[in-house]
């Protein structure tokens, strides 16, 4: 009797050893962190969700709106003849159609980004390319970090949308882009975000991710091109 309950005992013992392991195994550093969100509000009313990755706080969402900070419009441009010659800021909505801006937001060109009127509201900016950086830094490189910001699944992104967990809450979404020239390209392949940062006269730099991998890629793109926008919220005075 004595030696059957040791058995048991250690048979026990064991599972829950086991069982201990493959919980410590299993637990992933940002998988299992809590994901801390809040919202942010522009000034045409349409509301964000935001979140907060390593010490930096972003949109979850693409901007959408249609009005420089001060109130001023940012001018609408269908035409793509008119878009081509631009040298000033403007958006467009992709294929000139409303029904994809309330998934996939607006599209902008570089200088509406950079016009002394912000598209951001107040305490929010364009992410230059060093933080988009610091950003891809803290996820684990250029390698992966693509597949833990873009949305899971393939109801919006194209298949394979190959490793996409989300487990940031960052939610990209493939909505594509337009080219110099006015013509809109690759929405459910592409995620293409602006940056602040110039890189000549005449090409700015861009964040890019794709349905087929977890890389994100830094790429140059004409300032009259038209792509996604999202903000990162500024810093405290004093914080890195």
């Amino acid at each position: 009797m004595r030696n059957e309950m040791r058995h048991t005992t250690l048979t026990i013992f064991l599972l829950m050893a086991l069982l201990l392991l493959f919980v410590r195994c299993e637990k992933n550093p940002i998988d299992s962190r809590k994901i801390e969100t809040d919202w942010m509000t522009d000034i045409d009313g349409n509301r964000y969700q935001t979140v907060k990755i390593g010490d930096q706080w972003w949109l979850a969402d693409n901007l959408k709106v249609t009005r420089y900070a001060n109130g001023a419009p940012i001018p609408y441009c269908s035409d793509p003849t008119e878009w081509s010659q631009l040298s000033t800021g403007a958006y467009c909505e992709y294929d000139n159609d409303s029904s994809y801006v309330n998934l996939y937001g607006r599209l902008y060109n570089w200088y509406a980004l950079v016009d002394s009127q912000s598209v951001a509201p107040a305490g929010w900016h364009i992410p230059d390319s060093e933080e988009w950086q610091k950003l891809i830094d803290y996820l684990g490189g250029a390698s992966v970090a693509a597949g833990k910001l873009k949305a899971t699944g393939t109801d919006h992104w194209a298949s394979p949308n190959t490793g996409a967990t989300n487990q940031t809450g960052f939610t990209a979404l493939p909505g594509g882009g337009r080219l110099y020239d006015g013509a809109y390209i690759n929405i459910t392949f592409d995620a293409i975000f602006w940056s602040s940062t110039e890189i000549s006269d005449l090409n700015a730099s861009c964040r890019s991710m794709v349905c087929s991998g977890t890389n994100i890629y830094t790429i140059s793109r004409s300032k009259r091109s038209g792509f996604a926008v999202r903000l990162v919220k500024d810093t405290t005075p004093g914080q890195p």
